[in-house]
């Protein structure tokens, strides 16, 4: 019998099929546990020692590693590979490039974060441990940001990362996935956005400190524990602050670059 015609020949077959089941290895055993977080991956002939395959072949599993975001690999005289666990930056970077191929406005994103960012902060407000393990983290980001509020660009980032920390913190893994990738790409483009408009009059002070008035206002009833309060202060604060880094112009698409650079850097 003939090879079908096109077919790749049966060698470059099993090479892509060796370098699957390596890195299905490698992937389960970061996934369950067995890589823990930063750490460093044996030396690539300890490595291939223990799978007995080609370099080839194992540099063709740690592509597929990499390319997933699970490792990222040194190049150069300090070599090496260093693990990442798999979290909502991965899940961002994938769903930016699906949405980015869709042509899919950043006001979609938005409109996503009104729906799941308060259902974050109502569980915040709900978890029994909050006072300890909720209340002093945004307590500290809020704070910070008062601090700054002259700098558009610091005062921003310091939002962003208050808004990503009710996300976070939500004690719910799923949801904190979910919203945590959407609020992944939303704080990417609001970066962005503080950066080319530094201006105070693209978010007057007055402006600034009422969003972080809102933000006190939200850790307030989580520390309460009124889970009804903090979900309608958190849609009310979106609805307002959103404004500002959608604008009134054209519909600004996802951009694939953007999501990229954001996933690289918080990847090294």
């Amino acid at each position: 019998m003939t090879a079908r015609e096109g077919a790749p020949p049966a060698g470059a077959v099993r090479f892509a099929r060796l370098a699957e089941q390596i890195a299905d290895d490698l992937r389960t055993r970061l996934l369950v546990g067995d890589l823990a977080e930063a750490t460093e991956l044996p030396v690539e002939e300890s490595l291939r020692g223990h799978y007995a395959v080609s370099k080839p072949t194992f540099r063709e599993a740690m592509r597929v590693l990499e390319a997933e975001g699970l490792i990222t690999v040194r190049r150069g005289a300090i070599g090496g590979a260093v693990v990442h666990r798999p979290d909502a930056e991965h899940v961002a970077y994938s769903l930016g490039m699906a949405l980015a191929g869709r042509a899919v406005p950043i006001s979609d994103v938005a409109e996503a974060l009104r729906e799941v960012e308060p259902a974050c902060a109502a569980a915040c407000a709900l978890r029994e441990d909050r006072k300890i393990e909720v209340i002093p983290v945004l307590t500290r980001l809020h704070e910070r940001a008062v601090k700054v509020v002259d700098n558009l660009v610091e005062v921003t980032t310091l939002s962003r990362m208050f808004h990503e920390a009710v996300v976070d913190l939500c004690g719910n893994e799923s949801l904190a996935m979910v919203a945590g990738a959407l609020e992944s790409l939303w704080s990417s483009h609001e970066s962005q956005w503080a950066s080319h408009h530094r201006e105070a009059s693209s978010l007057p002070r007055a402006q600034r400190l009422q969003a972080l008035d809102e933000h006190r206002a939200l850790i307030d009833a989580i520390a309460a524990g009124d889970a009804e309060l903090a979900r309608s202060i958190s849609l009310k604060h979106l609805e307002v602050s959103q404004n500002y880094p959608i604008g009134d112009g054209p519909a600004v698409l996802i951009s694939p670059a953007s999501v990229r650079t954001r996933f690289i850097s918080s990847s090294n």
